[in-house]
């Protein structure tokens, strides 16, 4: 659902005249696409190789460096402009988030504040990706509300836009008390890849276990690692907790997963212009499912076997419901968690460069047959731009 953007108008403005629509719809001239990303990264060559495989020209790339250095880029107005994750870059993770260690855990915040005000310097083009819709997508506690609001099945969760400050351990405390919540999951309000995340169960008589990524340096310092770790006393969660909080925090109940084989499962959804077209099951021993921390690629047929037709179709329905939030970004990446029983469901988070699936073709009657994630979205947005050359969303501010 490419957009337009302009650089004049206000927001709100009306589409563009239908002389300069002509620009996109010309059938003598194929459709220019352009990508900012990170030039050496393989969701960059992955997107390329589906555009050049559709025969079309390569894209012009613009890398997230020279955006951020040079305070912005423009496109031209027959581009289609599509946004590529600025990760796996230490140049641009420096400029972002200050850091420079990629695995540190904390400068989310700051990232956050430069990543979507970056966005929003990018001018002209047909757009893939709303910036304001990305700034909701990159914190997990307006995400949260807007999927509630929209009735989208989501897990319970007291900060849901915000609604409540976390300080620190006891303000978690506090919370979980109060909503009667024994376990829940805290997550970094603008974390990615399980970054900074804490699993949480307490139990009678102070009892209490932490499962995390997050290990603390000698300075004092947070880092991510590839080994999930427990923590069984209070003070060394507590200091963990407070720790992360001033990033901000986003507490969910934790939601009883279902099992698939020998580990608990999820799934992540890809949904392309409304439509839920690629699926993955991801299975763990641990309560993180991330394939960087040992999650495991499950049977996505035993999966639909478990389920069920019926659950099965509600399940890409609400991923479908999820994505519906973001009308104005052609592609997002939706986390659902099935119940014990794989008949109810919930969305964790949706995810704007969710569709990192290498070698995955589309589901049965999805109208992605054959295709991987990239082809998919190549293939719709041409076909909506044959279907609404002209639709404009807002300017950035």
């Amino acid at each position: 659902m490419p957009r337009r953007t302009s650089t004049t108008a206000a927001p709100g403005a009306s589409s563009p005249s239908a002389s300069s629509a002509r620009t996109v719809t010309d059938h003598a001239q194929p459709p220019r696409w352009a990508v900012v990303g990170n030039p050496e990264n393989r969701r960059v060559a992955l997107f390329s190789g589906a555009v050049r495989a559709a025969g079309l020209p390569a894209p012009r790339v613009v890398p997230w460096t020279d955006v951020l250095r040079a305070g912005g880029a423009a496109f031209a107005s027959d581009e289609i402009v599509r946004i590529e994750s600025p990760g796996e870059n230490a140049a641009v993770d420096r400029l972002l988030r200050g850091a420079d260690d990629p695995t540190r855990v904390e400068g989310g915040a700051r990232w956050y504040a430069a990543f979507t005000a970056a966005v929003r310097t990018l001018t002209g083009g047909l757009r893939l990706d709303d910036p304001d819709e990305l700034a909701v997508l990159f914190d997990k506690r307006s995400c949260h509300r807007t999927l509630a609001r929209a009735g989208v099945p989501v897990p319970q969760a007291p900060t849901s836009g915000g609604a409540a400050p976390v300080r620190g351990w006891d303000d978690v405390r506090a919370l979980m008390a109060a909503h009667g919540m024994p376990r829940v999951f805290l997550k970094p309000a603008h974390g990615s890849s399980a970054s900074g995340v804490v699993a949480v169960e307490t139990a009678g008589g102070g009892r209490i276990r932490a499962t995390t990524s997050v290990e603390s340096a000698a300075d004092g310092r947070l880092h991510n690692s590839l080994r999930v770790r427990r923590l069984t006393r209070e003070p060394e969660v507590a200091a963990l907790v407070d720790a992360l909080a001033p990033e901000g925090l986003h507490v969910e109940r934790w939601w009883p997963k279902a099992s698939l084989g020998d580990g608990a499962a999820d799934l992540r959804v890809v949904v392309v212009a409304g439509r839920a077209t690629h699926a993955v099951v991801r299975t763990s021993r641990t309560p993180m499912t991330n394939l960087h921390l040992g999650g495991r690629r499950g049977d996505l047929s035993a999966a639909v076997r478990a389920a069920g037709p019926e659950a099965w179709a509600e399940a890409l329905r609400i991923c479908e419901r999820a994505a519906s939030c973001f009308p104005g970004t052609l592609c997002v990446g939706v986390d659902l968690l099935p119940a014990v029983g794989w008949r109810r469901f919930a969305v964790a988070e949706v995810n704007a460069f969710g569709d990192l699936l290498p070698g995955l073709t589309g589901l049965p009657g999805s109208g992605a047959e054959g295709l991987d994630t990239y082809a998919a979205q190549v293939a719709a947005a041409r076909r909506h731009l044959q279907h609404h050359p002209t639709r404009n969303h807002r300017a950035p501010d």
